[in-house]
């Protein structure tokens, strides 16, 4: 039986893409997701815990207009890469982008304010994706 490598991360962008253009010409940019979690501890007083995702966008992803403090919606698949340091074998967790989506409305102003931290109470659907339609009842 085949396994499914399915991430859906609905978060805050913590800092300006990375970009790197390659020799032939493939575009690689990184960027560091913040997701927020809110609960109520054991006295009751609520919590917010922050997980920060590391994120590659590959090729026309990778040239998307995002920018520190943008709330994205992102689906995508982990990928584990190992390297070795003085000896020491590490592990670095990536999610690797498949689809980006910007949920913040882009502000014509030069100021700008970033969202508040994603929720179940303020999520919103992305947007539909364009392509064609067909009217098959099934």
């Amino acid at each position: 039986m085949a396994g499914i490598n399915k991430v859906i991360l609905i978060g805050n962008l913590g800092r300006d893409p990375e970009i790197t253009t390659y020799e032939s010409g493939v575009k690689r940019a990184t960027v560091s997701v913040a997701t927020t979690e809110s609960y109520k501890d054991k006295e009751g007083n609520w919590v917010e815990q922050t997980e920060w995702h590391n994120v590659v966008l590959w090729r026309w992803l990778a040239e998307r207009n995002l920018v520190k403090g943008d709330m994205v919606y992102i689906e995508g698949k982990l990928k584990t890469r190992t390297y070795d340091k003085d000896g020491v074998k590490h592990y670095f967790t990536e999610v690797i982008a498949d689809k980006i989506n910007r949920l913040t409305p882009r502000h014509e102003q030069g100021s700008y304010q970033a969202p508040p931290p994603a929720t179940a109470e303020n999520f919103q659907e992305p947007p539909p994706e364009e392509g064609p339609t067909d009217d098959l009842p099934f």
